[in-house]
């Protein structure tokens, strides 16, 4: 069967530039320039007959002609791609870009790396914190995740907190967080004791506002209405724009904070903190591992995906 196809470049091109809607961002992913995105699209619009771009002052915005051909062009792309990657020899060997929330990063992925590093130091890491892996709240999905030259020997995948639905990714679900209230072991026993939930009337409430767009995680009101606790600010205490300095000061008896269970295990197993109460707050949205189709077969991408799971595992079984 012959096939009349245009050049892959421009096939490539319109891609980039209708997932970014920009051709600035479309060349810099595909590393020319603005204007040779312009003439490849120019070019297969030509090649086609119809405008694939309504292009606006400052702004593009795909035609009814480009919102119909994008999603067959890029799993066509895709499907190259895994098919010039099954044919490469790959060892479980070289870098590796892992790119998670910060917080997971910090607090939970860092210190369980020591065991794969010991166990595969032909492998080099690197390790990005972005709260871009973070979803917005009424995100069903994300795409554009799945933009990777199957040419490059770096290898990248995601930690992402979500609900799990990246298009052109295969996604492995590794815990569900639940959240309870955190405080230091002094303010148990000190000159206001913190015994039952109504005595949280007489101590600070730590807030964590890094994200508060983003993360569909509880609040003081959702956790005090639980307790049964009247008579307390929700919004008292002291407010904070990075959870790092939550994690500090939560630790340091400032106040008393609602934590993600997973990262701070290690703290309440240390008895830098203690989870003085059993209510728990549950969320839909899980920790997931994201990887590109197009790099989801590479041996060292396995390796990870195993140890990894294993870890995760432990945590779900708590």
């Amino acid at each position: 069967m012959t096939y009349r196809l245009p050049p892959l470049n421009s096939l490539r091109a319109f891609e980039a530039a209708a997932r970014h809607l920009s051709f600035k961002d479309a060349s810099e992913e595909l590393a020319v320039t603005p204007t040779a995105i312009s003439h490849q699209i120019r070019g297969l619009e030509e090649y086609l007959g119809f405008p694939l771009f309504h292009r606006l002052t400052r702004a593009l915005d795909l035609t009814s002609q480009g919102r119909a051909m994008l999603p067959k062009v890029r799993e066509g792309l895709e499907c190259f791609a895994a098919a010039i990657e099954s044919t490469r020899p790959h060892e479980a060997a070289g870098r590796l870009l892992i790119t998670t929330p910060p917080a997971f990063a910090s607090r939970w992925l860092i210190r369980h790396l020591p065991a794969f590093t010991a166990e595969h130091p032909e492998i080099q890491l690197h390790m990005a914190a972005s709260v871009e892996t973070i979803d917005a709240h009424d995100a069903l999905g994300v795409s554009g995740l799945a933009g990777v030259d199957v040419r490059d020997d770096e290898t990248e995948l995601f930690i992402r907190f979500g609900r799990g639905h990246y298009d052109g990714c295969r996604v492995d679900r590794l815990f569900v967080p639940a959240y309870a209230l955190v405080c230091s072991p002094r303010l148990l026993f000190g000159m206001r004791p913190l015994g039952v939930p109504s005595d949280l009337r007489r101590h600070n409430l730590l807030h964590d506002e890094s994200i508060m767009e983003l993360m569909d995680r509880p609040t003081w009101a959702e956790w005090l209405q639980v307790a049964g606790v009247s008579g307390v600010d929700p919004n008292a205490g002291t407010h904070f724009s990075d959870s790092g300095l939550v994690h500090a000061a939560v630790i340091d008896g400032v106040g008393v904070a609602i934590a993600s269970i997973p990262l701070v295990e290690a703290e309440v197993a240390a008895g830098r903190l203690v989870m003085p109460f059993d209510i728990i707050i549950r969320r839909t949205q899980a920790y997931y591992l994201v990887v590109p189709e197009a790099v989801a077969d590479r041996p060292i991408v396995d390796v990870f995906r195993k140890w990894l799971l294993s870890e995760a595992a432990q945590v779900a079984q708590k």
